[in-house]
């Protein structure tokens, strides 16, 4: 990764992202020796500008920036860096530094990250195999075995929304939607493939949109 370190006199812009939420925590300037020590350390380290010295945040605190991955913008001049927080990122306390003074912005994770959190892990069981995983025992089984097992996820999940407890049938529906994801990706697809196409259904035309496209394959 080449960074353009001499365009802002030795500093670069340093977008700070919670790497589970998605939501920006703060913003600092790294010079090239914070970028080095952060990669080293797996801490963010930044450049005070007031003071003229690095400075890890957490040093003081505790509440550290654990790296999880850095990135360069189009120009070589800006950092997103991908972190997760050990506790609230602004000095104030607060979560983000966007928040109110006494009023803490909240930084929860939205839990439906998680199911593409879950799919890049399951890509990566299908890409390794790794001896004695349940998710690796799937693939050797191969599609047809992956599409029995959703089908009976499918229907213990009926049968506990008909007769079962709220519990349980959170609790079928989770091993559902876990065999649905190893499935799509048997078969090269991703959950965002899915959400996309509930994305185009939700369009109030979307119905008559796709009875035009099938009068129109069916003229070709």
């Amino acid at each position: 990764m080449k960074i353009d370190f001499e365009k802002m006199g030795g500093l670069v812009p340093a977008i700070i992202q919670d790497a589970r939420t998605r939501n920006v925590l703060m913003l600092g300037f790294m010079n090239e020796e914070a970028y080095r020590k952060t990669l080293e350390t797996k801490h963010v380290t930044f450049w005070s500008r007031t003071r003229q010295t690095l400075w890890t945040k957490g040093e003081t605190s505790g509440n550290f920036l654990n790296l999880v991955d850095m990135k360069i913008d189009c120009d070589n001049d800006t950092l997103l860096v991908k972190a997760i927080p050990d506790g609230p990122t602004c000095h104030k306390g607060t979560d983000t530094c966007w928040g109110e003074e006494n009023t803490p912005l909240e930084n929860d994770e939205n839990p439906l990250l998680f199911l593409t959190e879950l799919q890049d892990f399951i890509n990566k069981r299908k890409e390794q195999m790794p001896e004695g995983s349940y998710t690796t025992k799937l693939f050797r089984d191969g599609v047809n075995k992956i599409a029995q097992k959703v089908g009976e996820e499918a229907l213990e999940t009926v049968i506990e929304a008909t007769n079962g407890t709220d519990e349980h049938l959170v609790y079928e529906a989770s091993d559902l939607l876990y065999h649905l994801l190893v499935l799509l990706t048997e078969k090269n697809l991703r959950i965002e493939d899915v959400a996309a196409e509930l994305r185009q259904r939700h369009d109030p035309e979307w119905d008559k949109k796709r009875r035009e496209a099938k009068a129109a394959g069916k003229m070709k």
